[in-house]
């Protein structure tokens, strides 16, 4: 791209999104831009600048929105969903909405649109079906997983590891103070199990994973029960529960299952109980 005025505004978006730290992160230099808690970057989770299929592709949102959200049971923007990311997988607070850096944000992900049909239609859109265990999780299983995969980039300690004089980091956090928060979509087990399946570890693809669904299940489940932030008010999250995925973390819920059975399953009796109660058929 040239340095024409709307191309420097994607590129400065494209720069917000590999190097989030750098400029927004919390140790900056400028606290009024320091929107985000923590040293991820949006390239940590949407993978290869936000266009690797199933890793939560960028590729055609814009093209979704305005869209409904249970999390928030109403209509949002594409501006209230980045702010969305901020609050929980960045840890961090919400963007002007008008401010220089959500317009660079929402220019490079309109220019990832050309990729897309018109619809926002793109071929690995989201994350990749798994077949759910019908038994909680093995949390013995999913840390020998840990202990014996995730560690090589992850480290032994699951805290990540920066490039070189970088605030940012090659391989993110997984847990720990710079990680991403309890609300976020991440700290799901079914979220993050179908996350890890097409993705981790690194050079999995949906054609060719690695790990299994049970030990995509297992480690996304030892992962998310370690100690992390946690994302304040929770409990205004989702104002009809009947929403909730069933694989939240936190209450409250629309159902007397435990809190330690939506955080480690078995989840099928969850999703049986919403079907013969209010007729909704829940996949995470």
């Amino acid at each position: 791209l040239d340095d024409s005025k709307d191309n420097l505004e994607i590129k400065y978006g494209f720069e917000l999104f590999k190097s989030t730290p750098k400029y927004l992160g919390p140790q900056n230099g400028n606290i009024e831009i320091a929107y985000a808690g923590n040293n991820l970057s949006c390239n940590n989770c949407h993978l290869f600048a936000g266009t690797k299929p199933y890793s939560a592709p960028l590729v055609g949102v814009v093209g979704r929105f305005p869209q409904f959200r249970g999390r928030e049971n109403k209509m949002g923007t594409i501006e209230d969903r980045i702010n969305g990311c901020f609050e929980r997988s960045m840890n961090g607070r919400m963007m002007p909405s008008e401010g220089k850096e959500m317009k660079a944000f929402v220019s490079y992900l309109k220019w990832l649109d050309r990729f897309a049909e018109e619809d926002g239609t793109f071929k690995g859109k989201g994350f990749v079906s798994i077949e759910i265990p019908n038994r909680a999780v093995d949390l013995e299983k999913g840390k020998h997983i840990f202990d014996n995969v995730c560690f090589a980039c992850h480290g032994t300690d699951g805290k990540g590891v920066r490039l070189e004089n970088s605030q940012v980091y090659q391989y993110p956090p997984l847990w720990g103070d710079d990680s991403f928060n309890n609300g976020a979509g991440m700290n799901r087990v079914i979220t993050s199990a179908q996350f890890i399946k097409a993705n981790m570890p690194y050079g999995a693809t949906y054609q060719v994973p690695i790990l299994s669904d049970e030990e995509a299940y297992d480690v996304a489940g030892y992962i998310n029960q370690q100690q992390r932030p946690q994302k304040s008010n929770p409990e205004i999250d989702f104002p009809d529960i009947t929403k909730k995925p069933v694989s939240t973390p936190y209450p409250p819920y629309a159902d007397d299952f435990s809190i330690k059975q939506h955080q480690l399953g078995p989840f099928q009796p969850i999703m049986e109980y919403y079907k013969l109660k209010y007729g909704m058929i829940k996949t995470k």
